[in-house]
């Protein structure tokens, strides 16, 4: 079954470019964001990581470390960020998680169980391996995404997504479809208007279910 919405995300021990690391453990308290690639020195990841690591001051303000997964080994992945750094004009500085035996790839659900890297894998034996998981600092799967190996992620949108996942956090609120920062938020409809008032001040009711209000700083 696919990993599902608030569901804890698996654990586990893997090598990456810059040690060991466990993974629960590593996010901490923090935020994290898991990318997957189906295999280094592959164009469209190649641009896809260079997006992240681009991104390396936006991952901090937001409190959010990232790490990519590539099912290549430890030493290619540290190859392949000198192309990375080169494409990007900026360093790569978060991990890259070796995945050669599949055990990650099989426990986030994204490949069969079964599956196996055959010798002279290509692209292709590893094709459903191109996902993203934002996971929260309780352990939880926030939001997850899957993409063709034909497009790159678009990056302002998982920033987006992030951005609109901490705003929610553990509160009664939601995001409005293109919401973006500095934005007016949704109000849940577990609290009545009284108590949403209280809370939140002022409401702007465009339905008695759809209310916004001005987003907590």
């Amino acid at each position: 079954m696919a990993l599902r919405i608030n569901e804890t995300v698996p654990d586990f021990k893997a090598e990456t470019d810059q040690g060991t690391i466990q993974f629960h453990d590593w996010i901490g308290d923090s935020w994290a964001i898991l990318f997957s690639h189906p295999k280094d020195f592959t164009p469209v990841c190649t641009t896809e990581f260079g997006a992240v690591a681009q991104l390396a001051d936006e991952w901090e303000k937001r409190g959010t470390k990232v790490i990519g997964i590539s099912v290549d080994g430890a030493e290619d992945h540290k190859k392949w960020k000198g192309d990375i750094e080169n494409y990007a004009g900026t360093k790569a500085g978060f991990p890259i998680i070796a995945d050669k035996d599949l055990a990650v790839a099989k426990a986030y659900d994204m490949l069969p169980a079964e599956a196996h890297l055959p010798e002279k894998a290509t692209p292709a034996d590893s094709a459903t391996v191109r996902a993203v998981f934002i996971i929260g600092p309780d352990k939880k799967l926030k939001l997850s995404m899957t993409y063709p190996m034909t497009i790159g992620r678009n990056f302002g949108e998982i920033v987006r997504a992030l951005d609109a996942l901490q705003a929610t956090y553990e509160v009664p609120l939601a995001a409005p479809a293109n919401w973006t920062p500095g934005e007016d938020v949704i109000v849940a409809l577990s609290l009545n208007d009284e108590q949403a008032e209280a809370k939140y001040g002022k409401l702007d009711k465009k339905l008695p279910y759809l209310r916004f209000a001005k987003a907590p700083k």
